[in-house]
């Protein structure tokens, strides 16, 4: 199952997004600074793969404000992996109605797919089959790929650091 999106063109300057990762849970995230205020869904849509891999995006009026990788999917290194470009900027739009009072959370059944750099500075995480996609730069570091039915197909995490590994009994 997809999980359909809308993208809003973008004037000025594109928000950032940091992405830092939690040495004792392995969960990469990543969060917007400097977006607006919109009206929308609020809370968090799950992408929930069968294989337990698990991500979600933080959503605030209805826009993309974050993203996290809480179980990683199975995940290829690729040496010489490269984004490609984003040929248009925009900002994430999911339903676009308020939320449902008491709902805060959206839950996705896809499978998810990601691949890495030998220094995990770039991720590509693939949403559902392999499939065409066009590239939207959301944020600075963040590309968003969106199939022919304007549904999530994948995200590309940019600049990522790398994995903080913490000795045992420090």
């Amino acid at each position: 199952m997809g999980f359909a999106a809308l993208v809003e063109p973008l004037s000025g300057k594109l928000p950032t997004v940091t992405f830092k990762w939690d040495p004792e849970t392995e969960i990469l995230s990543g969060h917007f600074k400097g977006v607006g205020k919109a009206e929308g869904l609020t809370g968090t849509v799950e992408l929930e793969g069968p294989d337990g891999s698990f991500a979600v995006l933080d959503v605030a009026g209805g826009r993309l404000r974050g993203l996290e990788v809480v179980v990683w999917p199975e995940t290829q290194t690729v040496p010489g992996l490269t984004a490609p470009a984003a040929r248009e900027r925009g900002r994430l739009v999911l339903p676009a109605r308020p939320s449902q009072p008491g709902i805060a959370a959206v839950e996705v059944d896809t499978h998810m797919v990601a691949e890495k750099t030998p220094d995990d500075s770039t991720i590509h995480l693939r949403v559902g089959p392999q499939r065409r996609v066009k590239l939207i730069q959301v944020a600075e570091n963040l590309v968003l790929e969106l199939d022919e039915a304007s549904e999530i197909a994948g995200f590309w995490l940019l600049q990522v650091p790398p994995f903080p590994h913490v000795e045992e009994g420090v």
